[in-house]
């Protein structure tokens, strides 16, 4: 059974961990929704994803919401080549992380998994994150989530080509 934004809320008291998830009659699957929904601009919705890598390794990567992952960079920062680094289907982003995409938080996961975060997202004091549901969002100080998920912070973001 798939785990709800109620997880990320035990998660957050259990811990206690400042931030609150907030739950709305309409969905925030996409940073643009999320970003309209809470009123801030759409680098502060911090995505949560799923990448396998070597032979099915999962590694969560945080990003700012108007970031595009480099898998070259994360490929390099593991040590890897690009071909073994791969987007996580979304039958394995439930299987590992307990949530669909579009849901997914960065903590109170189903297993415990290797977590980095994009440099970019130092930026920004407090962030948005999927709330465990497509209608809930979890507002946290950066900080408290880089501690709670013990993400190494790392440069992810694609460059963007000069002109």
């Amino acid at each position: 059974m798939p785990r709800t934004y109620e997880d990320v809320r035990r998660y957050l008291e259990n811990h206690h961990l400042p931030g609150e998830v907030i739950t709305f009659s309409h969905p925030t699957r996409t940073v643009e929704e999320a970003a309209r929904a809470v009123g801030v601009e759409p680098a502060r919705i911090l995505k949560t994803l799923l990448f396998m890598v070597k032979g099915g390794e999962p590694v969560l990567v945080l990003a700012a919401g108007t970031t595009r992952v480099d898998y070259k960079a994360l490929a390099q920062f593991l040590g890897l080549s690009r071909k073994k680094v791969r987007m996580a289907s979304p039958e394995e982003v439930l299987r590992w992380t307990g949530y669909p995409v579009g849901a997914v938080p960065p903590l109170a996961l189903a297993r415990p998994l290797r977590v980095l975060m994009d440099e970019a997202l130092l930026a920004f004091p407090e962030v948005y994150a999927g709330g465990g549901s497509t209608t809930a969002l979890l507002r946290i100080p950066l900080e408290t989530l880089k501690q709670a998920t013990g993400a190494q912070v790392v440069p992810l973001a694609r460059r963007q080509a000069s002109p």
